[in-house]
């Protein structure tokens, strides 16, 4: 920006000529009425304007927003002292007039690498903030969560060996990474995870503790195995439960002892790793059985901690609903879309086998097929129905009719399970029925007499309405 049409018509030359895109203008009305326009990445901007002055002009730029484009003031020669002001004030650099078209090309050019390197930053931050969300098990309020948190910044200091359990799909290698980068010791170390399922019983060995050359047939060099993969870190066996009894005796020893050996040499190798395992199975029931050694279980389980699945925690599905809508549009490059009232109904009323694993993939499924700017409880898949697990076994009479005596027992439970579920409900909306009514799709005076029915009395306001619920209590 400079008054001169002369001196822009030169910059202008010099720059288009190595393919950057320039506009002009000629005051600072100009210049604003061209950022409502365009979104540049750097401006070229003169002290001397009329009305304003470029370094006023900056200093409202800087105010307005912290990430606009980058500022090059040009100053009059001798008006160094003011060239400084501006770059306290936020200029980028600053040229002095008369410049060599050389010297503008330069600063330029300096400004541009630096533009780019805030992109790629911009990017990094983007893809980290994304993949910690696309993890989703940390998401959520819910009392099973917040203790979750709780044991981990507890544990997470220590050096003590931690059991994570839970389902499949709940997030136990989220767990673990936690617990090796939240103010760990050994967060500067490597995290090296083995999936014990994943691998055959004969190779599980040779993956932990590595080999040494020609220790069985194709080992054409040593190999390192993950525990010396992970010295001065963490090593996350998951699935421990699926662990042969051989490697089981082999891996208390390691426990113990804090030494190694690789398959096929004699060496003992001091190893400093700390151990996070997981397991989905229940390893008390495994150890009765014979499958799972006491002394390994009792080594590896200093601290427990338990993660609840997604249906013990429906209360955190509406905010992991929107968290993966906005990591998938991120992702795919979509359309960022809502979650509409029907699709959410269906969210939180399903079992979710496959936990928060289970719900990413869907939300990320229906993002890509929709259309408009919500997500409809038609864009889910058809196995997305309400759980029935919770509805007792309908039992029937020789004849094939109906038990009477059922019939208010399930009366009952069905009671109850309105009752959670609207509380959840209206706890998600702070108590703002309206709200809640829109999320069940419900009318708020249908929503206000089921409060009636379910004895929830005027625990809750209906905002917008003429007065509050009323009791009958």
């Amino acid at each position: 920006m400079d008054d001169e049409e002369a001196s822009r018509y030169g910059m202008r030359r010099a720059l288009t000529t190595f393919g950057y895109n320039v506009s002009e203008a000629g005051s600072a009305e100009e210049a604003r009425a061209l950022l409502k326009q365009l979104q540049p990445d750097l401006m070229l901007l003169d002290v001397n304007l009329p009305g304003m002055s470029g370094l006023e002009f900056l200093r409202e730029l800087k105010s307005s927003s912290a990430d606009g484009p980058l500022v090059i003031i040009i100053t009059a020669h001798g008006s160094e002292r003011m060239a400084v002001e501006a770059v306290k004030s936020g200029a980028y650099d600053y040229l002095s007039k008369p410049f060599e078209l050389d010297d503008l090309r330069l600063v330029v050019k300096n400004a541009a690498e630096t533009i780019q390197l805030r992109r790629e930053n911009l990017s990094l931050r983007r893809r980290i903030e994304v993949e910690r969300s696309q993890r989703g098990a940390f998401i959520g309020n819910s009392e099973g969560m917040q203790r979750v948190r709780g044991m981990i910044e507890k544990v997470a200091e220590t050096d003590a060996t931690v059991l994570v359990r839970g389902e499949s799909g709940t997030g136990k290698e989220l767990v673990a990474r936690e617990l090796h980068e939240r103010n760990s010791v050994r967060s500067t170390g490597a995290f090296v995870a083995v999936n014990c399922a994943a691998l055959p019983s004969e190779l599980i060995e040779s993956e932990l503790f590595g080999h040494e050359k020609g220790a069985f047939t194709g080992a054409a060099a040593r190999r390192l195995g993950k525990f010396e993969q992970a010295n001065g870190g963490t090593l996350f066996l998951d699935e421990i439960g699926d662990m042969s009894s051989n490697v089981q005796a082999k891996l208390l020893r390691a426990l113990e002892e804090r030494k190694i050996e690789r398959l096929g040499g004699n060496e003992s190798i001091p190893v400093d790793v700390r151990i996070v395992s997981a397991t989905h199975r229940p390893l008390e029931q495994e150890i009765a059985a014979g499958n799972f050694r006491a002394d390994l279980f009792y080594r590896l389980r200093v601290v427990t901690i338990d993660i609840p699945p997604l249906r013990d925690r429906r209360e955190d599905i509406p905010l992991l609903a929107e968290t993966f809508t906005r990591a998938a549009a991120e992702r795919y490059g979509l359309p960022l879309r809502q979650v509409g009232a029907s699709a959410l109904r269906r969210l939180v009323d399903y079992d979710w086998p496959g936990n928060v694993r289970e719900l990413k993939n869907t939300i990320e499924r229906a993002a890509i097929m929709a259309e408009g700017e919500e997500l409809h409880s038609q864009d889910l898949p058809d196995e997305i129905t309400p759980g029935v697990e919770k509805l007792k076994p309908v039992e029937t009479d020789s004849e094939g009719g109906l038990n009477v005596p059922f019939t208010a027992e399930f009366r009952e439970d069905r009671k109850e399970f309105e009752r959670r579920y609207i509380s959840r409900c209206l706890e998600h909306t702070g108590g703002n029925v309206t709200k809640a009514a829109e999320i069940l799709g419900m009318h708020r005076q249908s929503l206000q007499h089921k409060l009636r029915q379910l004895g929830l009395g005027r625990r809750y306001v209906s905002v917008g309405a003429d007065s509050a619920v009323d009791s009958d209590e």
